[in-house]
């Protein structure tokens, strides 16, 4: 599970997302399911403010196997190439059926921070 969190400069907002790792960099779609029609708040966001960060977790009944990465970077908004699509494409079999869309948020990683219950109890 990922989640992308952007800032409007007054509060936090967090959406969960999908991603790929192309040439160094996060790549989050902005696929072609169903929106309101405005455009997204993470997209004005990241207009407004480029720092973002993606929180990638894995949670397990065993608290034993918890463990999580946070990536901080610099967003910005870029189109799908034929690249993109087919990392996503290879990673998601949903994107047979799901239009991946011509939008994407590509973020520089400055920095990451993992941590893992490995060890602990």
């Amino acid at each position: 599970m990922a989640r992308l969190a952007t800032t409007d400069g007054e509060r936090p907002h967090v959406v969960p997302v999908v991603f790929c790792e192309l040439d160094g960099a996060l790549v989050i779609p902005v696929d072609g399911k169903r929106k309101s029609g405005a455009r997204l708040k993470r997209l004005r966001n990241i207009e407004r403010n480029a720092a973002v960060a993606v929180l990638i977790d894995r949670y397990s009944e065993d608290w034993s196997e918890l463990r999580w990465t946070r990536i901080d970077g610099r967003a910005e908004i870029v189109a799908s190439d034929d690249a993109t699509r087919a990392a996503l494409e290879a990673k998601y079999a949903q994107y047979e059926h799901v239009e991946i869309g011509t939008t994407a948020i590509r973020i520089t990683i400055e920095c990451v921070t993992s941590w893992s219950a490995k060890g602990y109890g």
